[in-house]
C-alpha cells in the first residue's frame, strides 16, 4: 500500500519556519492537480483564528460533483475504490457544524460539506443576520477523461487500509494561527507525520504514484479588521467531536530510525574508490555503497542507486508512473530550496519528494539555475507494456535518459535565451610540445604556449575547435574566451597554467559551471579520441572517410592539441548520454576568431572596453551594440547577429552589397513587410532541426517546421512573380537556398494528417502508407465497435437507455448505471465505483474487452512512436543538403532586417557611410587610412531611454591631408572617453553594413580597433594596473597597421610621473611616425604637446568648457575643438565633487609651489650651464630615428631599424616615415 497523505494544515503551515510563502515557487498538490475542481470561484476571505475543530485528524472530503447530506448526529459513510489506493474512510458523525449548501454551477447542482472554520460571519445592515459563505475545495483524485469526480467504492480486502485528506486551496488569504492552534498543532506533529505507511511490496511499481505527498499549499491572507470579525464568530461556535477510524501506521521516528540504520554510508561519503570527501583526489560525482547494503535493497532501490551511484553530483528526478521523484539527500535539498513537501515514511525505505511529469521541464530548469545538474531518469514501458512482456512480476524498465547541465540545454521549453550557450572544453601544452613531431603548429611564430579548444552549442548541435599558438600573455585565448563567453568549460586536472586558468575564469559566462576531469581516462589524448570515433560501440561515423572535414583534418594533420581537446568534449558528451545523437549530425568546423582576411578585427580587450556585448555596470547587454543592432525576428537570426557583430565586413565591395540592400528594404516597405511577415511566423528552426535529428522532437513541432519551411517557400515564389528588382546582399542570400527545397517540401505537405498533428499532437498517416499502423488502428475500431454491440445489448436488456461507458483512471469502459436502474444490475457484475446519482460495473465481457483494449492502445503507441522516429529519419536525410543551407540563408537575411530597423532606428540625422579603398596607382599597394565624420552622435546614447535626451555632436577628421592622430587634453570629466568610443562604435556600424548617426560619414575600410582605455586592474588574472596598461599597449604596437584605428587613454598614469611620461611620448612617437595608424591619444600630461609641436601627423585638440575661477565651477560644453587645453583642472573638479574647500585651497597652494619650484630649477640650471640663446629641445624620439638612421639598419622593420616591430613596413609607408622626420627637423 502506498503511504497516506497526511492533512495539509493551516495550523502547520504557520508554524513551519520553512513557511512556503517564502519560497520563489510552490508546489501543488498532486491529488488536486489531478482534480477536475468546480468552475465556481474559490471564496476569498476565509475564516482565520480559533478553529472549531480541535483535533488534527479531521478529514475533509469533497468532490464538485458529489453531495453529502446527512442531519445532525448521523454518521457519513464513505468508501473509496482503487483510484484512491483502496483506502475507506470510517464513519464519521457530524454535528451541526456542518451544513449543506446547495451551489448550481451551469446546469449542475453541486452540494458541498462546510465547516465552520470555512464560513465567514457577515452581519447585515441591521446586524440581526448571518450569512454562511461557502468555499468549494476539491480533494479526490479523478481521472482524465471523467467529468464527473465521485467518491469510489473499495474493493473489501483493502478495507484495512485508509487516507486522510485536507488541504486549502492556493487562491486563499494567508492564514494566521492563534498561539493555542499553534500549540495543539505542535502536540500531533507526531501523529500527522506518521500517516505514510510502507507498503512493504519491494515491486510495486504501479503508474498511480500515490505515494507522493500532497504538497503545502498557500496559506490565508486575511486583514485584521475582518480577522477581529471571525475569531468573534468561531468563538461561540461549539467544538464538534469527530471521530476517525484509522490503521496504526509506523511513527515518523520508527521511520527516522530505521531509515538512518538503513543508510548508514550516507553519513560519511565515499567515493566509488572509497575516498573521503576530505581526500584530495575524492571524485565527487561518485558514491561508493557498501556489498551488506545492496544485498537488503529493494529490487527498486537497486534500480535506483545503480544510477545514483555514478550521478552523485547530479539531481536524480526518478520517473515514476506520471511523477517525477526525488529521493534521500535530493529530496531533502528540494525541500530546502523549493519547500517541496516531503514523505517522511515513503516507498523504498527512502524520503520522498515529487512532483508531475508535465513539470519536469519547469523545476529542473530551477535546479539548473542554482547551479546543479540534473539527471533524468525515464521509463522504457508502462505497467501496462511490462505486464504484457513479462507478466506481474518485476518493475518496470528504467534508463538514464540524459543528463541536464546549465551549458548543455537541449529542450527549447528549457532554454530561455535565443543566443548560443556554449560548453567549452580547452587543453594547453607549451610551445615546445611539438618539437620532436614533423607537425608544428606555427614554425614561425614559436608560440610560447599551445592551446587546443572545442566548443558546443547543443541546442543546434554545432561543434566548433581550434588548436593555436600562443603569447605568455594568452592574448589569442582571451580573444576567443571574450567572444565565446562559455557557460561550462571543461579542463583537465592540472593542466592550465595559472594565467590561462584565470583568462578562463574571468571571460567565462555569469555562474559558469566548471568540470575538472581525470586525464586519459576521462580527457580523451590523440589516440583515445581516435579510438573512440572508431569504436564499433558508438559508431558516430560509418568510417573515418565520412568524418566531418575538420576532424579528418585535425587527425592527419597531427593537431594532437585541439584533437584532444575535441575528445574531452566528446567524453562529457557521452556523460550526459548526448554523445550520439549530437555528434552524428556532423555540423562540426574550425572556428577563426579574427578572419582576418575579411573581417574587422576586434579582439578580447577591445570587445570589452568599447561594451560591444555587455557593459561594464552589471554585466548584462543593457547600453551596449550588440542590443541596438538585436532586432533579429527569428531566433537562428539573433545569434546570427551576434556572429555578425563579432566579425563586422572589411572588403569595400562586401560591406556596399550590405549596404545596398538596407536602402532596398527601407525605400521599399511591401518587400520588408511580405518578408517580417514570414519570420514573424517561423519557429526556431536551427534548434528544431536538432531535435528531429535526436528524434526527440514533439509532433506539434515537427508540423510546425514542416509548416516554416512551406512558408519559406511561400516567400521564395511570392518574390519571383513580384517586379521588385533585388539587389545586394539579399539576392544573393536567397540564391544560396537550394533548389532542393521545393521537392523536398513537397513530399512533407501530404505525409500526414497535418491538422491533427498540429491540433492533438499525434501523427496519423493517410490509408495505405502504413499497413501496420492501418491494421492496429483497424483492431481497436473493432473492439470498440464490439464493446458498443454490448452497450446497446445491455439497454435493451435492462430497459435503460441512460446506460453508457465511462472511463475511470485505469479502468476504461465501465458500464455507468443510473441509481435508479441499478437493481437489474446481475449480481455476477463487479462493482467499480458509485456516487449519489450512478454506480459503475464491470461485466465478465467487458472487462476482457476492455483489457484487449487497453493492450491494443499501448500497441498502437509504440507504433506511433517507431513511425515518430522513422519520420524524423528521413526528414534528417536532408538535413545537410537542403535545410542547413536553407536556415542559414534566413538567418543572413534576418540580419540584414536587423540593419535596416537598426538604421531607421537612429533617428535624424543618420546616413549612408561610403567607403574609399585607396592604392598607389605605381606600386598597388594600399595607402594610408582615413575617416571623415560631421556631426557625429553616440548611438547608443539613451538607448532603451524613455526620457528624450540631447548628444553634442562633433565632428572627426583623420587622414587624408589632416594629421592621422589626435592628441586629446582636457579637463576630467570633459567627455574624452565619449569621443574615443563614439569613433570606434562609429567605424564598427559603417563596416557591418549600417547607418551612422551623423550627417556624412567617408572612410576607408578599418583593418583592426585597438583600446587601451581607462585604468583598471584585473585582480582575475593577476594584473597591476600598470601592468594591464603596458601588455594592451604592447599588442597595439606589434599588430596594428596603418588602416588600423587605435584609441589610447591615458597611457602612463599608472606609474610615476616621469616614467609614464617617457612611456606615452615614445608610444605616440612610435605610433605617428612608423605605424601610422588613425587614432586618438588621450592624456592629462599637457607638455606632451610640446614634444610633437611640429610633428605632421599629430594634432593637437582638447574639449571645450568654460571656467570660473571664482567659484572653481566648470561647465563642460562637450565640443571637440583645435588646440591644448590649459590644464586638467583637477582643483575645479575636486571642488564641484564637494571636497572640502580648505582641502582644495592646499591643495591649490601645494600645487602652485611645485609648479614655481620646478621653473625656478628649469632657470637656475640653464644659468649656470653658460648656454647663450635659446634653448631648444630636439624630442627624444627624433634622436632615436636618428641613430637607428645613421648607426642602425635604417628605415626598416628590423631589430636595429626606424620600424622596429612594425607589421607592415611597405614603401608607401617608408617614404612617409621620412616625410614626417624632415617636417620635424624643419620645424625645429
Amino acid at each position: 500500500m502506498a503511504p497516506v497523505t497526511p492533512r495539509t494544515s493551516k495550523v502547520l503551515q504557520g508554524n513551519n519556519g520553512n513557511n512556503s510563502s517564502n519560497k520563489k515557487m510552490k508546489q501543488s498538490s498532486l491529488l488536486s492537480f489531478f482534480s477536475k475542481s468546480s468552475s465556481t470561484p474559490t471564496q476569498k476571505g476565509g475564516p482565520v483564528g480559533k478553529s472549531p475543530f480541535s483535533s488534527p485528524k479531521i478529514t475533509a472530503i469533497n468532490s464538485s460533483n458529489t453531495s453529502i447530506v446527512k442531519k445532525s448526529g448521523q454518521p457519513i459513510e464513505i468508501e473509496l475504490d482503487d483510484s484512491f489506493d483502496k483506502v475507506e474512510i470510517g464513519k464519521v458523525p457530524i454535528q451541526n457544524s456542518l451544513q449543506p449548501i446547495t451551489k448550481t454551477v451551469g446546469e449542475s447542482s453541486t452540494e458541498h460539506i462546510i465547516s465552520a472554520d470555512e464560513t465567514l460571519i457577515e452581519k447585515s445592515s441591521d446586524g440581526s443576520s448571518d450569512r454562511r459563505t461557502k468555499r468549494s475545495v476539491n480533494y479526490a483524485e479523478s481521472d482524465d477523461d471523467n467529468d464527473d469526480d465521485r467518491i469510489q467504492l473499495s474493493s473489501s480486502k483493502y478495507n484495512k487500509k485508509q487516507k486522510l485528506f485536507a488541504e486549502d486551496s492556493d487562491e486563499d488569504d494567508e492564514y494566521v494561527p492563534s498561539k493555542k492552534e499553534l500549540k495543539e498543532e505542535k502536540m500531533n506533529e507526531s501523529v500527522d507525520d506518521s500517516n505514510f505507511i510502507d507498503d512493504g511490496d519491494e515491486d510495486d511499481d504501479d503508474d498511480d504514484d500515490d505515494d507522493l505527498i500532497a504538497l503545502s499549499t498557500k496559506p490565508k491572507k486575511v486583514n485584521p479588521t475582518k480577522r477581529r470579525m471571525i475569531e468573534a464568530t468561531v468563538r461561540s461556535k461549539p467544538k464538534p467531536s469527530i471521530a476517525i477510524q484509522k490503521s496504526k501506521p509506523k511513527t515518523g521516528s520508527n521511520f527516522a530510525k530505521h531509515n538512518e540504520e538503513r543508510y548508514y554510508w550516507l553519513v560519511d561519503e565515499k567515493d566509488a574508490e572509497k575516498r573521503p570527501v576530505s581526500d584530495p583526489e575524492y571524485d565527487s560525482r561518485t558514491l561508493y555503497i557498501p556489498s551488506a547494503a545492496w544485498a537488503k535493497f529493494t529490487a527498486f532501490e537497486k534500480q535506483y542507486w545503480e544510477i545514483k551511484s555514478k550521478m552523485w553530483d547530479c539531481i536524480v528526478f526518478f520517473k515514476k508512473g506520471k511523477f517525477f521523484e526525488l529521493y534521500e539527500k535530493d529530496a531533502l535539498l528540494a525541500n530546502s530550496l523549493f519547500d517541496w513537501k516531503l514523505a517522511g515514511n515513503g516507498r523504498a525505505n527512502m524520503q520522498l519528494a515529487g512532483i508531475p511529469e508535465m513539470s519536469f521541464e519547469y523545476w529542473a530548469s530551477q535546479f539548473i539555475e542554482h547551479g546543479y545538474k540534473v539527471a533524468k531518469v525515464d521509463q522504457k514501458e508502462s505497467m501496462l507494456s511490462k505486464e504484457m512482456r513479462e507478466g506481474s512480476k518485476g518493475i518496470v524498465k528504467r534508463e538514464l535518459e540524459c543528463v541536464l547541465t546549465a551549458g548543455t540545454l537541449t529542450d527549447g521549453d528549457m532554454i530561455h535565451s535565443d543566443l548560443a550557450t556554449y560548453c567549452l572544453a580547452i587543453r594547453e601544452e607549451s610551445g615546445d610540445f611539438y618539437m620532436h613531431d614533423d607537425y608544428s603548429v606555427d614554425e614561425k611564430s614559436n608560440p610560447d604556449r599551445i592551446f587546443g579548444i572545442s566548443f558546443i552549442d547543443t541546442s543546434t548541435g554545432e561543434v566548433q575547435l581550434i588548436e593555436f599558438g600562443d603569447d605568455n600573455e594568452c592574448t589569442k585565448l582571451d580573444t576567443i574566451m571574450s567572444q565565446v563567453k562559455p557557460k561550462e568549460i571543461i579542463i583537465e586536472k592540472d593542466n592550465l597554467s595559472n594565467i590561462a586558468n584565470k583568462i578562463v575564469k574571468f571571460n567565462a559566462s555569469s555562474r559558469p559551471i566548471f568540470n575538472e576531469i581525470k586525464p586519459e581516462v576521462e580527457f580523451y589524448d590523440y589516440e583515445k579520441t581516435y579510438d573512440v570515433l572508431t569504436s564499433d560501440d558508438f559508431k558516430y561515423f560509418k568510417n573515418v572517410d565520412n568524418w566531418p572535414e575538420v576532424l579528418q583534418s585535425y587527425y592527419k594533420n597531427q593537431k594532437k592539441v585541439g584533437f584532444s581537446a575535441f575528445g574531452a568534449l566528446l567524453y562529457y558528451l557521452k556523460w550526459l548520454q548526448l554523445d550520439k545523437s549530437l555528434l552524428s549530425m556532423g555540423n562540426m568546423k574550425e572556428y577563426d576568431p579574427v578572419k582576418s582576411q575579411n573581417s574587422l578585427i576586434l579582439d578580447g580587450i577591445t570587445l570589452q572596453n568599447l561594451e560591444i556585448f555587455s557593459n561594464s555596470f552589471d554585466g548584462t547587454s543593457k547600453g551596449t551594440l550588440f542590443q541596438l543592432f538585436n532586432k533579429s525576428i527569428t531566433a537562428m537570426g539573433k545569434r546570427m547577429m551576434r556572429r555578425w557583430l563579432m566579425h563586422p565586413l572589411l572588403n569595400e565591395d562586401d560591406i556596399n552589397k550590405r549596404l545596398d540592400s538596407v536602402d532596398l528594404l527601407i525605400s521599399n516597405l511591401e518587400l520588408k513587410d511580405n518578408i517580417e511577415s514570414v519570420f514573424s511566423r517561423l519557429p526556431d528552426l536551427e534548434r528544431l532541426l536538432a531535435k528531429i535529428h535526436t528524434c526527440t522532437i514533439k509532433v506539434k513541432d515537427f508540423e510546425r517546421v514542416i509548416q516554416g519551411f512551406e512558408d519559406i517557400e511561400n516567400l521564395l515564389l511570392l518574390l519571383k512573380d513580384s517586379d521588385i528588382e533585388l539587389r545586394g546582399a539579399l539576392d544573393i542570400f536567397l540564391k544560396q537556398i537550394p533548389e532542393s527545397l521545393y521537392a523536398n517540401i513537397d513530399t512533407w505537405k501530404n505525409a500526414f494528417d497535418r491538422v491533427k498533428a498540429s491540433e492533438e499532437g499525434i501523427i496519423l498517416p493517410h490509408r495505405g502508407i502504413e499497413t501496420d499502423f492501418d491494421k492496429s488502428l483497424d483492431e481497436i475500431e473493432a473492439l470498440e465497435n464490439e464493446l458498443y454491440e454490448l452497450l446497446n445489448q445491455y439497454k435493451k436488456k435492462y430497459h435503460c437507455s441512460d446506460i453508457c461507458f465511462k472511463d475511470s483512471g485505469k479502468e476504461i469502459y465501465t458500464i455507468e448505471f443510473p441509481v435508479k436502474a441499478v437493481k437489474n444490475v446481475p449480481s455476477d457484475w463487479v462493482q467499480m465505483a458509485a456516487n449519489k446519482s450512478t454506480k459503475r460495473y464491470y461485466s465478465d465481457e467487458v472487462r476482457i474487452l476492455a483489457r484487449s483494449m487497453a493492450e491494443a492502445r499501448e500497441t498502437h503507441k509504440a507504433l506511433e512512436e517507431d513511425l515518430r522516429t522513422r519520420l524524423c529519419r528521413k526528414f534528417d536525410s536532408a538535413f545537410m543538403d537542403t535545410w542547413t543551407p536553407t536556415v542559414y540563408a534566413i538567418s543572413n537575411i534576418d540580419c540584414l532586417l536587423a540593419l535596416t530597423k537598426t538604421s531607421e532606428s537612429l533617428g535624424f540625422v543618420a546616413c549612408r557611410p561610403s567607403f574609399v579603398d585607396d592604392v598607389d596607382k605605381n606600386t598597388g599597394e594600399k595607402l594610408n587610412g582615413f575617416m571623415r565624420f560631421k556631426q557625429l552622435r553616440h548611438p547608443c546614447f539613451g538607448l532603451g531611454s524613455t526620457i528624450a535626451k540631447d548628444f553634442i555632436s562633433n565632428d572627426i577628421e583623420l587622414g587624408n591631408g589632416r594629421p592621422q592622430l589626435g592628441l586629446l587634453t582636457g579637463a576630467n570629466a570633459a567627455g574624452k572617453s565619449t569621443v574615443l568610443r563614439m569613433t570606434c562604435v562609429a567605424v564598427i556600424m559603417a563596416q557591418m553594413g549600417c547607418y551612422v548617426p551623423c550627417e556624412s560619414a567617408s572612410l576607408s575600410p578599418v583593418d583592426r580597433i585597438m583600446t587601451r582605455l581607462g585604468a583598471n586592474d584585473n585582480i582575475m588574472q593577476g594584473k597591476s594596473t600598470f601592468f594591464v596598461e603596458l601588455s594592451e599597449t604592447k599588442k597595439i604596437l606589434d599588430l596594428a597597421t596603418r588602416r588600423s584605428l587605435l584609441v589610447v587613454d591615458e597611457l602612463g598614469r599608472g606609474g610615476s610621473s616621469s616614467d609614464g611620461f617617457a612611456i606615452a611620448e615614445s608610444v605616440l612617437h612610435h605610433v605617428a611616425t612608423h605605424i601610422q595608424s588613425l587614432g586618438f591619444f588621450a592624456t592629462h600630461y599637457a607638455n606632451l604637446g610640446l614634444s610633437f609641436k611640429g610633428h605632421p601627423q599629430v594634432r593637437p585638440m582638447k574639449m571645450a568648457i568654460l571656467v570660473d575661477e571664482e567659484t572653481r565651477n566648470v561647465t563642460f560644453l562637450y565640443k571637440l575643438e583645435d588646440g591644448q587645453s590649459e590644464g586638467s583642472f583637477g582643483m575645479h573638479v575636486a571642488t564641484m565633487c564637494g571636497i572640502s574647500k580648505s582641502i582644495v585651497d592646499n591643495a591649490q597652494n601645494a600645487a602652485d609651489k611645485f609648479e614655481h619650484t620646478t621653473r625656478i630649477i628649469k632657470e637656475k640650471q640653464k644659468a649656470t650651464s653658460g648656454i647663450q640663446g635659446e634653448i631648444v629641445d630636439i624630442p627624444l624620439g627624433l634622436q632615436s630615428d636618428f641613430v637607428r638612421l645613421l648607426y642602425g639598419d635604417g628605415v626598416k622593420n628590423t631589430k636595429l631599424g626606424t620600424g622596429e616591430g612594425v607589421l607592415i613596413y611597405d614603401n608607401n609607408v617608408k617614404r612617409n616615415v621620412l616625410e614626417n622626420i624632415f617636417s620635424i627637423i624643419e620645424d625645429l
